[in-house]
């Protein structure tokens, strides 16, 4: 019985990884279309909070956009946030970009970032949105792209809002280096083969951009306030109104940093306890994007069962190599790989126990609709 299980279960993630190749050889190709040239005025809004590593630099690639009319909007929380005088340097350094610096006060609400979000927005004058993380960075030709990509017309419909895939960065610490590893291949083969099966039906990631008209349209950037995968059901409200919902085409970067086995493991826990609540029927069938240790489990309850097991090594590689060196463009570590396929599967099964997250120093619980209480 063992065996058998061990058996579909190495024969489903061979499908999956063969699948994953499929979406994103879709995904490239949709990537190719021709798009029409657009200099809409854009938004850019960067919620921020303390010092992050390499954070003047994250910002200066939005201050140096290859675009004609943009604008920076910051927010922090008070006053004498370390990276007040960092942004304000910033701003006087590139006069010629209409930038201001928001301070908002304390959230009246648990999600800080929605709140900072909803007072820039507020504020922010054009109808393009970029919703951007300060660990992000980015080419002089990011505005210019997403910007083809919301004039183009598709199906009859403009896109009113797209999640911008991100290549992880990793900090020193082996911790840093898996979980980058983790997001270049696991993570984005997800999203990918998701949007061949369905479509983008959801948004992701640390930067957003959207068409001021949606969020209106489902009442608001606070009406996901409540939830603490706020990307993730942005872009199913959106989606649910009726809105187009695209994966763009630009891929940023998103310098993770470095951080402690227990910061590690503790964001991945509330990932996975997050991703169960947000999607449950989608969250069982993640048991398939683990098949290296699924297959060492078949060798050891069937060592006969070496080439199966060997065909699914191959196979998982290369979709691993696919995702991120072809769709991402980072590298791939082969060593980490394996390490990390076991954390997934660790983590994905204790994604089943509990209901309660430890989040910004505080203990929540979530609903079955992925929304937190105190």
């Amino acid at each position: 019985m063992v065996l058998i299980l061990f058996s579909l279960l190495v024969a489903g993630s061979l499908a999956y990884s063969l699948l994953s190749i499929l979406a994103a050889l879709r995904y490239l190709a949709a990537g190719r279309v021709a798009r029409v040239s657009s200099t809409e005025p854009i938004s850019i809004l960067k919620p921020l909070a303390g010092i992050d590593e390499g954070l003047e630099k994250n910002l200066r690639s939005f201050f140096e956009q290859d675009y004609p009319c943009f604008e920076m909007v910051f927010a922090v929380r008070e006053e004498c946030d370390p990276c007040v005088s960092l942004v304000r340097r910033l701003c006087a350094e590139y006069p010629h970009i209409p930038s201001r610096l928001m301070v908002v006060g304390e959230p009246g609400y648990l999600h800080a970032k929605v709140y900072s979000l909803a007072h820039m927005l507020a504020a922010a004058r054009h109808d393009i949105l970029v919703m951007s993380d300060s660990d992000i960075r980015v080419g002089p030709d990011m505005l210019r792209r997403v910007a083809a990509e919301f004039a183009a017309v598709s199906d009859g419909a403009q896109a009113a809002l797209a999640t911008c895939p991100y290549r992880a960065v990793a900090g020193r610490s082996l911790w840093s280096q898996l979980e980058a590893v983790g997001m270049n291949t696991t993570f984005w083969q997800g999203v990918l083969t998701a949007r061949l099966l369905d479509g983008m039906k959801f948004a992701v990631g640390p930067t957003i951009v959207a068409r001021r008209a949606a969020l209106e349209a489902i009442g608001g950037i606070e009406r996901v306030k409540d939830y603490i995968a706020e990307d993730f059901d942005l872009g199913r409200l959106v989606a649910e109104a009726g809105y187009r919902v695209i994966l763009s085409s630009y891929v940023i970067e998103h310098r993770i940093g470095s951080e402690s086995l227990a910061q590690n493991f503790a964001h991945r826990t509330r990932w996975g306890r997050t991703s169960r609540r947000s999607r449950p029927s989608g969250y069982l069938g993640q048991v398939f994007m683990h098949p290296l240790p699924i297959a060492a489990l078949l060798v050891m309850a069937s060592p006969n069962a070496w080439p199966v097991a060997a065909l699914a090594v191959v196979i998982r590689y290369a979709s691993a190599w696919v995702t991120a060196r072809m769709v991402l463009g980072a590298p791939l570590d082969w060593v980490l790989l394996p390490l990390d396929d076991l954390l997934g599967l660790f983590f994905w099964i204790a994604g089943f126990f509990g209901d309660t997250i430890t989040w910004r120093g505080r203990t929540y619980r979530i609903d079955r609709q992925g929304r937190v209480v105190a």
